[in-house]
Formats: C-alpha cells, sequence, structure tokens
C-alpha cells in the first residue's frame, strides 16, 4: 500500500487528506443522524398527550426544544398554538427549514469529496504522464517494460481518486435520503399536534393524545387549579 502512494507522488497527499475527512463526516453523520435522536420514539404521543391537557409553560417548552428535531419542531408549534392553523402551520414550515439545514450539516462537503475526488486522481495521472513524458525526451524509449510500469503508476492517482469519491457519493445519496425520511415522519407528527389542539379548543380528546407523561425526561406541565 506504501508503494502504491509513493509511486502516485505528491498529487495523493491532497486525496488521502480527503479520504480522511470524507470517513470523519461519515461517522459523524451517523452518529448525529441515529432515528432515536431525531425522532424519539413515543415523544410525539407524549406531547399531544400534554397538549391536550393544555397550559404548557414556557419551561417545559424549553425542555422540549432541547430534546431533540422532532422536539424543537413540536415546540415551534407550541409556541404559537393560539394563533390561526395556517399561522401555526407557517411556523412548523420555517423551523423545518432551518432543522433541514442543520441536518444536512458537512453534506456539501461529503458531495463536494465526491466529485473533486476523480478530478484530483486525474490531475495526478497526468502529472505522473507528463514527468514520465519529458523523461522520454531526456533519454529515449529505453525500456519498454519500464515505460510500462512508469504509465501504471501515473494511473494510481486516477484509481485512487475512484477510491475516494464513490464510497463519498454513495453515503452523500444515502444521508440525504434519511434525511428526507426524517422530515416527513416529523411533518406527520407535527399534523398530528395541530389536529389535537384544535380537537382541544373544540372540546374534543383525540384518542392518540392519551399516552403516559415523562418519558422522555420532560417533566409535564403544572395544570392550574
Amino acid at each position: 500500500m506504501l508503494e502504491l502512494v509513493k509511486a502516485g507522488g505528491w498529487p495523493m497527499i491532497p486525496l488521502l487528506l480527503l479520504s480522511a475527512v470524507g470517513l470523519a463526516i461519515v461517522v459523524e453523520r451517523f452518529w448525529t443522524l441515529r432515528r432515536k435522536s431525531v425522532l424519539p420514539p413515543g415523544l410525539g404521543g407524549e406531547v399531544r398527550a400534554w397538549a391536550a391537557r393544555g397550559r404548557l409553560d414556557p419551561a417545559h417548552i424549553e425542555s422540549l426544544r432541547a430534546t431533540s428535531p422532532l422536539g424543537a419542531l413540536l415546540a415551534a408549534a407550541l409556541d404559537v398554538r393560539q394563533r390561526p392553523r395556517d399561522q401555526v402551520r407557517e411556523r412548523i414550515e420555517d423551523v423545518g427549514r432551518h432543522l433541514v439545514h442543520r441536518m444536512e450539516r458537512y453534506l456539501n462537503t461529503l458531495g463536494t469529496i465526491a466529485a473533486a475526488g476523480p478530478l484530483l486522481g486525474l490531475f495526478g495521472t497526468v502529472v505522473g504522464m507528463i514527468q514520465m513524458f519529458l523523461g522520454i525526451l531526456d533519454h529515449g524509449v529505453g525500456d519498454v517494460n519500464q515505460l510500462a510500469g512508469g504509465i501504471g503508476k501515473a494511473l494510481v492517482c486516477t484509481a485512487t481518486g475512484m477510491i475516494v469519491a464513490i464510497p463519498a457519493l454513495m453515503f452523500h445519496r444515502y444521508f440525504r435520503g434519511r434525511i428526507a425520511g426524517y422530515i416527513v415522519d416529523m411533518e406527520h407528527e407535527a399534523i398530528q399536534l395541530l389536529d389535537t389542539l384544535d380537537a382541544r379548543d373544540h372540546g374534543l380528546r383525540p384518542a392518540s393524545a392519551r399516552v403516559a407523561p415523562g418519558t422522555h425526561g420532560i417533566s409535564p406541565p403544572v395544570e392550574a387549579g
């Protein structure tokens, strides 16, 4: 392996750096975008239960906001729960855009690595070929086997660029798809919360709101009375 790196020459250095950065981003995104971190199980039902009882105090909403992206989205809806439904939806959409931007952190960098890897590999190959042909001008063709070996070494950079770029592209698409799925689920939870708020305003209590509170480390609201 070390011999291949030496054969590629100095253009291998940025390729190795790109591979290290890409690996770090993939590991970090896998950890950050775990489902239980983005969409804690049962959190939506728990919040609907509290919303159905009403009187969510500001401290409780702030603790909900800090739990996860889903908690932040539901807290944004509860912040404006007294407004008309269309205004609440606008707030949810606005906060949702910010959450998508936060979840897509580093993905542009990963996409850049996927695009730059083959170009850097091709650049390294071109540099190697130029050096080889300059050597031919100075010393002649010489041994044909040696010439073929020089071409093979020059192509090492191209192969390395593809090895770096292909996984980066695959993980970039994978994380984008995972985030899109999360957004659909978060939107579904937000709509259910809106339905619960509407039902409460009309004196109804949806069955989906009958969930025991306190299962996500959020203190239940203190009701007056």
